[in-house]
């Protein structure tokens, strides 16, 4: 099988298959990093509240102290936001490459290696090249990778294909979408019928 028809089964699976919601995403975020990331900001706000405080005479002039420290609490809470969504996407990253069976260390190294640089370059590249999530065997329900062909349990056959041209058929299809073969499927339901 050619990479090109490999990419387009795959395509096809993850279409098929992944039923991904982004409440179900989101929560892939380890729970320790989010509380880091509170953290970090509480302290970011105390560190430039006080540091508001001892400089508001540089302020220029009209500006109530309450106002600078609107301000400030403003300016930090955006560049926080920024950070923490860098962060929390480096943790999703992690996570979900140990998910689908990738090496996560290497894929957390290489998007926050290529962040500085090249900003969300490493994300692109990850969500383009990821593995699909591995699915049970619908047979003897082992967890397998979407690229196998037959289930390393039982010999289930994954991927079936027609008996005359070799193309892909769907598991409920009763004729060949390639040349129009009766498939087994169709000759199981008229046995069992």
């Amino acid at each position: 099988m050619s990479d090109y028809q490999e990419k387009m089964r795959l395509i096809r699976f993850r279409m098929k298959r992944e039923n991904l919601r982004f409440v179900d995403e989101i929560q892939l975020i380890p729970r320790g990093l989010v509380a880091v990331v509170i953290g970090l900001f509480v302290i970011a706000q105390a560190i430039f509240q006080i540091i508001n405080r001892y400089f508001q005479d540089l302020a220029p002039g009209g500006y109530t102290p309450a106002q600078g420290a609107w301000a400030v609490a403003g300016v930090v809470t955006l560049v926080s936001i920024l950070f923490a969504s860098l962060i929390f996407l480096i943790g999703y990253v992690n996570r979900d490459a140990q998910r689908r069976g990738m090496n996560a260390g290497l894929w957390t190294f290489l998007v926050t290696i290529l962040l500085p640089a090249w900003l969300f370059l490493g994300f692109v590249i990850y969500f383009l090249v990821r593995e699909p999530l591995p699915y049970h065997c619908t047979q003897c329900g082992a967890m397998v990778s979407a690229r196998f062909n037959y289930c390393p349990s039982c010999k289930y056959n994954l991927r079936p294909t027609c008996e005359q041209c070799k193309g892909e058929v769907g598991e409920f299809d009763k004729y060949c979408p390639h040349c129009g073969y009766e498939t087994h499927a169709r000759v199981q339901s008229e046995m069992e019928g």
